[in-house]
Parts: C-alpha cells; structure tokens; sequence
C-alpha cells in the first residue's frame, strides 16, 4: 500500500484573516513536510469562481510543488478535463513532468458545476465525450513525431507536433463512481480513483469490474487504484476529531454548494453524522488499521489518499499530522 495526502484546495475561510500568499505558501510548506515525512504522493484539487479562492489554476501550483518537493508523486485529483484547451494542457503537463523528473500523474474527470461550464462557454451534455477525447488527445500531443490525431472538439491540425515531450507517458487517472466512468478509466486510462463517498464495499465491486473488463479486452500494463478519504491523526478519537472537524466541515458544506449551484449555509445534523461516520480519525494505530481496510477491498497495491488539509485548521497542526502520517501510521501500512 502506498499513502499520499492532500488535497490542496488554497480555500480561505471566512475566519482566516491570512492573504491568498500566505495561502499558497502553506500549499508549499505543507508538499516540503509531505515529502520530508516519507509519504509516496501530494495533490491538489480544482475548482473554479468561488468567492473563497478555491484553487483553480493546477499547472502553476503542480509547477511551484515539482520546485518544492524531491521524491513524491504530485498530481491533480482532479482537474476538470472539459475546461482546457487540450494542446495546452498536454503542454503544461508535460512541463510539470519535465521539471518534477517524472513525478506526475494528471488525475482528470467530466466535472459537474454548471456555472463553471457556462463561464468556460462548454456545454456541459458534452463533458463526457469531451474527457474523452481529451485523453486521446493527451496521448497523441505526448507521442513521438506529429500529433497525427483528428481531436473532435479542438481545432488542431494532425501535422502539428506538440512540446515538449515529456521523457515517459505520464500517467493518467480517471475519477467517477459511476459504472461507465469506472470503465472508461479500465479502458482508456493508467488509474482510476474512487471518490471519499465510496464505502468499502462498493470500491471493492468496482475494482472486481476494473479487473474484469481489462481482462476480456486484453488491456495489458500496470493499473493503479487509488482511494479517496478525509481524516486526521492525533492523541485520540475525541482530539482528532475536534481539530478537523471545522475545516471538514467547512469544505463539505462549500462542496454541497459547488455540486448543487445553490448556497447551502449549513450542512443538516443528519449529513454531518453521515460525514463523521465516513471519515478516519484517531491515534496513529487507529488510522493505520482503518487504512488497512482499503487493502482489503482494492488489492496490496492500493495508493491511499489520506484528506489532511482542511481549510483553516493551520499550517502548523496539518504539518505534524502529516508527520505523524508519515512516521507513524505509514510504516504500519508497508
């Protein structure tokens, strides 16, 4: 099993006085303890006009942690695919991969806020076959010679050749719970990642389908599951608990507003128990143990990414998380 952390959001509360640059340097210092902790990956997440500055610009930030950062995995979970302009972000990508000495993996899926597809101009009844066609095109931007590829939705010319290349294929993650999103990440992609939502049961149904439908396809090469969770580390249940509780809150209750496009000013108590249930909290041998279950249901090769930045918490408390993640409940898991 591996472990990463994340997702790096750069949402500023309304209580946190601190500027958007005190923001983004917490991103940094927080991928700097990830990788001095020992961990195997760092992410961020994207979403785009929230009045909290939810973080939307994802090839900058990947850049400035490929600077910060020696020996993690960083990536998106995830970007969303329908907004770029496709030669650009195989472009930027590729860059990313260059600067970070092949450490990137481009998490991507369909989205699902109708204002971000309105103010981007993409009709949303497109977003699956744009992602689609997104990651054919990837694949052809990224190959040797000209792109030689006829993109459906970008006006690109077949002869062209985009760079820089990158030095490897850089790995593709595909997100989505649903069946036909789990199958085009089995057929077209290198991962898929299952979202916190997911129960245990229900990761382990679609992994058996993953596996099922590389085998009658004869898709050949290595495939990695990752899996979704918030959490924290602390001295007990109670303690854990508390100190994420705010920031958990926090992103729930502005996600909630993100996928429905409504304001939500508070999460009901019954969604809040719901969310409490879900989450992995307590002391290190707790984590461990509840981590230990993805195992389980996804294989020995699971990659766990374990939900430690929640918004306002403080740098210095998601730090030593982090640390504890690292030295002590991460040797437990290998």
């Amino acid at each position: 099993m591996q472990l990463g952390t994340g997702l790096f959001t750069g949402q500023r509360r309304p209580d946190d006085d601190r500027s958007m640059s005190e923001l983004y340097d917490e991103i940094l210092t927080l991928g700097r303890a990830i990788d001095d902790a020992g961990l195997d990956s760092a992410w961020i997440s994207e979403h785009h006009f929230a009045e909290d500055g939810y973080l939307s610009g994802t090839m900058p930030t990947l850049g400035a942690l490929a600077a910060a950062t020696s020996d993690i995995e960083i990536g998106t979970c995830i970007a969303l695919a329908p907004l770029y302009d496709g030669v650009r972000l195989a472009e930027d990508a590729a860059t990313v991969d260059l600067l970070s000495d092949g450490r990137l993996t481009l998490g991507l899926a369909i989205g699902s806020n109708p204002d971000e597809f309105e103010q981007f101009g993409v009709p949303i009844e497109e977003r699956a076959e744009r992602l689609a066609d997104q990651v054919d095109l990837l694949r052809a931007a990224w190959s040797e010679g000209p792109l030689d590829y006829d993109a459906e939705f970008h006006d690109v010319a077949p002869d062209v050749t985009v760079t820089p290349k990158p030095d490897r294929d850089v790995p593709l993650m595909l997100g989505g719970a649903a069946k036909p999103a789990v199958r085009r990440a089995a057929r077209t992609a290198d991962a898929w990642c299952a979202p916190s939502k997911l129960s245990l049961t229900g990761i382990e149904k679609r992994v058996e389908d993953i596996r099922q439908v590389r085998a009658e396809e004869d898709i050949d090469g290595e495939f990695t599951v990752y899996a979704l969770q918030h959490g924290w580390v602390g001295d007990s249940r109670e303690e854990a608990w508390e100190t994420m509780k705010p920031g958990y809150f926090y992103i729930q209750r502005r996600y909630a507003e993100i996928f429905s496009g409504e304001p939500v000013d508070e999460l009901p108590k019954e969604r809040k128990q719901e969310l409490k249930d879900q989450a992995i909290f307590g002391t290190p041998e707790q984590v461990a143990d509840e981590l230990d279950r993805y195992r389980e249901a996804a294989g020995d090769d699971v990659h766990c990414v374990f939900r430690t930045y929640h918004p306002g918490v403080g740098t210095d408390a998601m730090a030593e998380c982090i640390e504890r993640l690292g030295t002590e409940v991460a040797p437990k898991l290998r």
